[in-house]
This record gives structure tokens, sequence and C-alpha cells, in this order.
């Protein structure tokens, strides 16, 4: 029971995760990307600002993903055998590799980066060059958790499917 009770949450939180990535992919960062680059910084910095200050749904959404994920790999690795163990740990790889680990290396330093930035002092050029080093590359990575966390919630809906 415990292991059906932590495959749920993680399957949940995985989804509810990759919706929110999801939303940032087709929605929040297609409408950023009509404005002019101070305005397009402000209102990225705006958003950021919400998510770094540990809102706490988030928090509970992206914390509770990751231990509800490895909560149930290890469970699994012990108690699941054959293509059930397979799913289980490919797809808590795939989560923890795809997703979360770009998110520390990638999307996070250029988040940060983005928010040391003071539009107002700073002149066209800079923010060109910011905007231009960070969209492209954020964005790209985005889509990659994005596909990821997808990716994983079906494995661990397929193994839940499975029980």
């Amino acid at each position: 029971m415990l292991f059906q009770s932590a495959l749920l949450v993680a399957a949940v939180l995985c989804a509810l995760v990759a919706g929110f990535l999801f939303a940032f992919a087709a929605v929040v960062m297609p409408g950023l990307r009509s404005l002019d680059d101070p305005s397009f910084i402000r209102s990225f910095q705006v958003v950021d600002r919400v998510i770094q200050n540990n809102q706490p749904l988030f928090v509970l959404v992206w914390v509770g993903s990751v231990l509800a994920v490895v909560v149930a790999a290890v469970i699994g690795v012990w108690a699941l055998s054959g293509v059930d163990r397979l799913l289980m740990i490919v797809g808590a790889l795939v989560y923890l590799l795809g997703v979360q680990l770009p998110t520390v290396v990638v999307n996070l330093p250029l988040n940060n980066q983005l928010q040391r930035l003071d539009v107002l002092s700073l002149s066209e050029a800079p923010l060109r060059h910011a905007r231009e080093a960070f969209e492209p590359r954020w964005n790209r990575w985005n889509v990659i958790r994005t596909a990821c966390a997808c990716l994983a919630t079906v494995l661990l809906l397929l193994r839940l499917l499975r029980l």
C-alpha cells in the first residue's frame, strides 16, 4: 500500500510539474516574446520572483515531486521486478535527470542572471545582449524539461495502471 500511495502521489505531482512547464512553453514565454527587451526582462523577473520567493503551493508541488519520485523509486526497486521495476527506474531517472537536473544546472542560473539586472539603469545594447543570452537557451531547456516531465508522468502512470 505504501508503494501504491507513493507512486500515485509521484505521478500526480509530476503531472502538475509537466503542466507548469508546459504553460511556460506554450503561453508565458510566447506571450513575453512580443515585448521589447526591457519589458521582457522586467516581466520575467516579476514572474520568477513569485517562484523564488518560495510560493508555498509551488514549493509543495516541485519539491514534493522530487521526494515522491525518489520514495516510489526506492520502494519500487525493492518491491518490483522485470518490466515493473524498469518502468519505475526509467520514469524516476527521466524525471530527475531530464527535469530536475537541467532546472538546477541551466534554468535557475539563467533566471538568477536575469534577476541581477537593473532594467532601469541599463542601456539598450546590454539589455538586448542579456535577453539574447537568456531567452533561446532558457526556452530550449524548458521544452526539454517539459518533454521529460510528460514522459516521466506517462511512465509512472503506466506503472500505476499495472497494479
